[in-house]
């Protein structure tokens, strides 16, 4: 008796699959796969479950730095490798990269794809204990992928060329696939509202995301008196250990330095609402609120950085700017915010830059031919695998 071929996503975390990658799962599924998501499960499991997906608990822990735990993890995915026969496995993020690529060694995957969403700020700093880090990084992806041939996706050239560099991947295993895909129809161009310019940052409450530079923003604005509103959207994180204190979220809202408006699921009704989006962050992949926010029409403040400067095009979808430099953020909102003009322009060629190479159709056509180019190579038909 013959099965589908089976697509096993691994992610950290179910509510990061279900934000960013439910329409792969979605397009595999379509196209006759038999899709297996694994991670920790704690907000999203009847979401991802009621499309016909099975899910699988992973105990991660992101910021864990206990070696029993983390022994357990890597024995833990290892187990649901060997029982679940995947014919892909799709590792996803920093962790299910290393520990997938290296359970794969000894459960003999016959595909292994790995996607790393922006490689950690500690690639791209020049001080000594970051230097440190770097290298021990580099050595655990150099073990990890020694032997086994991962593919991997990047989500922008430099990345790639760090990891070639650091001779890490072989040329011919490494695929550009530009995010993770906006659907543009939910996220469509609106004209923006009236009345006092809105300029919003939206993802989780962490200082690597510029949280502080943009509240820093704010302040000067302020001082300035320059006619604008600040906003935050989003939640504390407490897996990560560079989470803003709530405590300090609500003392900016009170001070009314910034506006907090917490966690929103309907992010179209929120860039219909606002002027600017803002994400000063010190790395990114290809980030997913610059891409939607620029389908919609909406111009972008961000930082010079791989993921974020493929998205304005140069200065064309919008402004990008040092990381850490509250200053120049500053000086880049009040350009925007004082030129409705240039806000329309920007915002008219951002979401050209999405339809031409962002849209989550493009993404799609390009991931479902890697699989079907991988299971070619492996002799893996597309309509079924091996017997159950």
């Amino acid at each position: 008796m013959e099965r589908k071929p089976r697509l096993l996503f691994v992610a950290t975390e179910d509510w990061y699959f279900h934000l960013h990658f439910l329409s792969w799962g979605r397009a595999a599924r379509d196209k006759g796969f038999d899709v297996v998501v694994a991670a920790r499960v704690n907000t999203h499991r009847e979401q991802i479950e009621k499309e016909g997906f099975k899910l699988i608990p992973i105990p991660f822990i992101r910021r864990s730095k206990n070696v029993l735990h983390e022994l357990l993890t890597l024995y833990e995915i290892m187990k649901i490798y060997r029982r679940e026969r995947p014919d892909i496995v799709l590792n996803i993020g920093i962790k299910p990269v290393l520990y997938g690529t290296w359970a794969s060694k000894l459960a003999r995957i016959p595909i292994v794809i790995n996607l790393l969403a922006g490689i950690t700020e500690k690639f791209h700093e020049n001080e000594w204990i970051s230097s440190l880090i770097r290298h021990m990084v580099n050595l655990a992806y150099r073990w990890g992928y020694k032997g086994v041939n991962p593919h991997t996706i990047f989500q922008n050239p430099a990345d790639i060329k760090i990891f070639l560099d650091c001779g890490i991947a072989q040329e011919e295993n490494v695929h550009l696939i530009r995010g993770c895909g906006v659907d543009t129809n939910r996220f469509n161009a609106s004209p923006e509202p009236q009345g006092t310019p809105i300029v919003l940052l939206a993802s989780r409450m962490i200082w690597e995301k510029g949280v502080g530079e943009f509240v820093e923003a704010a302040r000067i604005l302020q001082r300035e008196r320059t006619n604008c509103r600040m906003v935050l959207v989003g939640d504390c994180d407490p897996d990560s250990t560079g989470s803003v204190p709530k405590a300090t979220l609500e003392e900016w809202n009170t001070e009314r330095v910034i506006e907090w408006w917490g966690p929103i699921k309907n992010m179209p009704d929120i860039f219909s609402q606002i002027h600017i989006v803002c994400l000063p962050s010190y790395h990114e992949g290809a980030p997913m609120v610059l891409l939607e926010g620029a389908s919609c029409g909406r111009p972008i403040v961000t930082t010079d950085v791989p993921g974020c400067r493929q998205i304005v095009k140069n200065n064309e979808g919008g402004l990008s700017v040092p990381i850490k430099n509250p200053e120049a953020l500053a000086k880049a909102i009040k350009t925007l915010v004082e030129s409705k003009d240039l806000r329309e322009k920007m915002g008219k060629r951002g979401r050209q830059i999405i339809l031409e190479e962002f849209s989550v159709e493009i993404v799609i056509d390009q991931t479902i031919a890697l699989y079907e180019k991988l299971m070619k190579t492996r002799g893996i038909s597309p309509e079924a695998s091996a017997p159950s």
